[in-house]
C-alpha cells in the first residue's frame, strides 16, 4: 500500500502535482522549516536580550543618588511640553536652511567634480582650482568657517553684500560641503571604465553629450549612498548656525533654558533633530541595499 510522503511537521504532502507543475522536494520543505525555525528562535533571542538590557538600564541609572536631580534637570515632561512650540519654530529654520543649501551644494560640488576631472592642457587652471578649494574648505572647521564668513563679512560693510547671519551661514554650510560632495561626485565620476567614453564618443557623441548622458547618470547612481549621508550630516550641522545669533532649534532652545536653568528645552530639540534624521537615515539605508552596499560581507557569526 503507497504511503503520502510526510512534510515536516507530520502533515501529508499531496501526491498530485502543484498548480504550476512543480512540488518541493522533501529536503527542500525541510530546509524551509529549519530557516522558519531559526528565523523564530533569532527573533526570540533578540527580543528577550533586548528586553533584559533596557530593565539592567533603567535599573542601574533609576538607582543612581542622582537621578532624581537629572530626570527634574533634563526631563521635566511638562518643561518639555512648553519649551516644544518655541523650539519647533526654530527647527523649521533648520528645515528651510538645509534644503536651500542642499541644492546649491549639489550644483557647486557636481560643478567642481566636472573642473577637477576636465582633460587637457587648457583646463589645467580649473583642476588647480578645484583642487586647490577642495583642499582648503576640508581642512578647515565647519565652526571656522561660520565665525569668518558670519562675523567678518558683515565687519567690511561692503555694499551690496546682505548682512543677515543666516544667510552667511548658510553660505558657510555650502563652501565646506560643497568639498566634500565635490569628491563623492569625482569619485563615482572617476569609477565609470573608460569603455563607456569609448563607446560613447564611438557612437558619435560628443565630449559633453559622453558626460551628460553616459558617465553622470552612472556616477550619480553610484554614489548615492554616501551622497545621502553628506545630507545627514547637513541636516544636524545646520544647527551650528546657532552661534551667529540665529534663532534656530538650538538657539531657541538656549533661550528657554535661560529662563529658569532648565535642560530639558536641550532634549527636545536633540529628539526634534533625531526625529528628523532617522526618515532619511534610513531612505539612505534603503538606497545602498539596492545599490549592492550592504550585503557583502559575510553573515552573522
Amino acid at each position: 500500500m503507497s504511503r503520502e510522503p510526510k512534510m515536516p511537521g507530520g502533515a501529508a504532502q499531496p501526491d498530485g502535482p502543484a498548480k504550476d507543475g512543480w512540488r518541493p522536494s522533501a529536503v527542500q520543505l525541510e530546509r524551509l522549516a529549519y530557516r522558519r525555525r531559526r528565523t523564530l528562535r533569532s527573533g526570540a533571542i533578540a527580543g528577550i536580550s533586548t528586553v533584559v538590557l533596557l530593565v539592567l538600564v533603567v535599573f542601574g541609572v533609576g538607582s543612581t543618588p542622582g537621578w532624581p536631580r537629572v530626570r527634574a534637570t533634563f526631563f521635566d515632561f511638562h518643561r518639555g511640553w512648553e519649551a516644544l512650540p518655541v523650539v519647533a519654530q526654530g527647527l523649521w529654520l533648520n528645515v528651510r536652511v538645509m534644503l536651500v543649501c542642499a541644492v546649491l551644494i549639489v550644483i557647486f560640488g557636481l560643478t567642481l567634480a566636472i573642473m577637477r576631472t576636465l582633460r587637457g592642457p587648457i583646463f589645467f587652471p580649473l583642476r588647480i582650482f578645484a583642487a586647490a578649494y577642495t583642499d582648503i574648505f576640508r581642512g578647515l572647521p565647519l565652526l571656522l568657517v561660520i565665525f569668518l564668513l558670519g562675523f567678518g563679512v558683515p565687519a567690511l560693510q561692503l555694499r551690496g553684500l546682505p548682512n543677515q547671519a543666516v544667510i552667511w551661514g548658510g553660505a558657510a554650510l555650502v563652501l565646506t560641503y560643497s568639498s566634500y560632495v565635490a569628491e563623492v561626485f569625482r569619485a563615482g565620476i572617476e569609477s565609470i571604465h573608460p569603455s563607456q567614453r569609448a563607446a560613447a564618443r564611438s557612437l558619435g557623441l560628443s565630449h559633453r553629450q559622453t558626460l551628460r548622458f553616459v558617465v553622470l547618470p552612472q556616477a550619480v547612481r553610484r554614489v548615492l549612498p554616501p551622497l545621502l549621508n553628506d545630507f545627514v550630516s547637513l541636516q544636524k550641522d545646520s544647527g551650528l548656525i546657532a552661534v551667529l545669533g540665529v534663532i534656530d532649534a538650538i538657539r531657541a532652545a538656549q533661550l528657554e533654558t535661560a529662563e529658569d536653568f532648565n535642560f530639558t528645552p536641550y532634549v527636545v530639540a536633540g529628539l526634534l533633530f533625531v526625529a528628523l534624521t532617522i526618515p532619511l537615515t534610513r531612505l539612505t539605508d534603503w538606497v545602498a541595499r539596492r545599490q549592492g552596499w550592504y550585503g557583502a560581507g559575510g553573515g552573522v557569526v
